[in-house]
């Protein structure tokens, strides 16, 4: 069983793991975001509306293949173009394909999640500057409760032996396979966690099974450049 199958899903107050994950980019003190390849956070999107569709029973995974659990709209259309692939697909597929394709929507994602973000209130976009700011500090995260922030939180679980909520044990998945806990973390710090983010990591199969596929894309997607800088 996967840890996720002990989340509750589908509150109107959860943010999305897509918007948690533009949310643990900010630097707020310079109002911009982590500069990170631009494939690593479509595959960090990608993954994230993944797992948010299995935090809502929707889908599962087992050593090979994505399983498709139930075709019911989430009502999310942050969700729903997904899920809807999923469904109209014929043939069982793994989880390495679902993130290539769901990545293919990357940019729209990126887009609704920062929309949605300005919507509840948590960022302002400062367009004279082009610069992003909080707006407020806590939001609603599962079941209205005030939680802290996601960079806050992910701190939480790395420097303590806390038990981490279901959901930090995702962004936590989702940040380490695509690089991002490294923008986030100096390397000293990064060295000291790194025992406990391979803790965390084994915690739920369905976050390990979508960080070795994104594992799996980015050395293909390395091989490739080394090839291509050999051509040259």
């Amino acid at each position: 069983m996967s840890i996720v199958d002990t989340a509750e899903g589908g509150n109107d107050t959860a943010l999305r793991f897509a918007e948690e994950i533009m949310l643990l980019l900010l630097h707020d003190h310079e109002g911009k975001f982590a500069r990170v390849p631009g494939w690593s956070l479509d595959y960090a999107l990608a993954g994230g509306v993944l797992m948010d569709l299995a935090l809502l029973n929707r889908i599962d995974t087992d050593l090979t293949h994505l399983l498709l659990i139930d075709e019911t709209p989430t009502g999310d259309p942050l969700l729903d173009t997904t899920l809807a692939d999923i469904t109209k697909s014929e043939d069982r597929r793994d989880a390495r394909f679902w993130v290539e394709r769901t990545a293919g929507y990357a940019e729209e994602i990126r887009e609704r999640a920062l929309g949605r973000l300005i919507e509840r209130g948590i960022l302002e976009r400062r367009d004279d500057r082009f610069l992003w700011v909080f707006r407020s500090r806590r939001y609603p995260i599962v079941d209205g409760r005030a939680e802290r922030e996601v960079k806050l939180r992910i701190m939480g679980v790395l420097f303590s032996d806390d038990i981490p909520e279901p959901r930090d044990v995702v962004i936590i998945c989702l940040a380490d396979a695509c690089g991002i806990l490294k923008e986030l973390l100096s390397r000293r710090e990064h060295e000291q966690a790194a025992a406990r983010i391979d803790q965390v990591r084994k915690l739920d199969l369905i976050g390990q099974a979508m960080s070795q596929a994104i594992s799996d894309i980015e050395l293909s997607v390395a091989v490739l450049q080394q090839q291509a800088a050999l051509q040259v």
